[in-house]
């Protein structure tokens, strides 16, 4: 995040410091507006917005992040949490079709996992990019166009959530601050694609 200001003469914490204290009450914010879980897409959006907003010199505090979600809310938003559980529901229902042992059953694990891989990676780069907070079949296209030309960032994507999750499974207090680091890689993820690319 370039544009932050060095620390003053004396001051004990400096604009790192600051970013991951505001890094983790937002995520702690997003946490608890995931629970509804079909509220989870616009919370995990607004809070990349907010963090992408600290790198041009916007607060990135949990106020700010509700005062965004607020406006942002809206039926496309809610839609988009729909469809991510029932996208969850159906790779599991497949995995356990190919666990009880039908024809060709290996075969149809590996191309279920790789069709989940591939749409958690699009739905994550989607809540990251701008376009989500207005429209979110726009930013589903560009996140798609993203993860295939920049394979590189979306191999950082699934690090980003396999270390998440390991956080989360080793102390369960954690989930409850995993959204922050985790929108945090995912806008990083975005801008590191945009400054490559010279655009937006």
């Amino acid at each position: 995040m370039s544009g932050m200001r060095t620390r003053e003469p004396g001051e004990v914490f400096g604009p790192r410091m600051t970013l991951f204290a505001d890094m983790l009450s937002v995520g702690l914010a997003t946490a608890v507006l995931c629970l509804p879980v079909v509220t989870a897409p616009a919370a995990l959006s607004t809070a990349c917005a907010v963090l992408r907003g600290a790198g041009e010199g916007r607060p990135a505090t949990a106020g700010r992040y509700f005062a965004t979600l607020r406006r942002r809310l809206r039926a496309g938003d809610l839609a988009a949490g729909a469809v991510a559980p029932a996208g969850a529901l159906l790779f599991l229902a497949d995995l356990a079709l190919a666990g009880a042992g039908l024809p060709g059953a290996p075969l149809f694990a590996v191309v279920a996992a790789g069709i989940g891989t591939a749409a958690l990676v699009v739905g994550l780069r989607a809540c990251a990019r701008p376009e989500s907070l207005t429209e979110w079949p726009a930013a589903v296209r560009e996140a798609a166009r993203d993860a295939v030309r920049d394979a590189g960032g979306s191999a950082l994507v699934l690090l980003a959530v396999a270390t998440a999750a390991l956080c989360a499974w080793m102390l369960v207090p954690l989930a409850f601050l995993v959204p922050g680091p985790l929108a945090l890689a995912l806008t990083a993820v975005d801008v590191r694609l945009a400054v490559m690319s010279g655009s937006r």
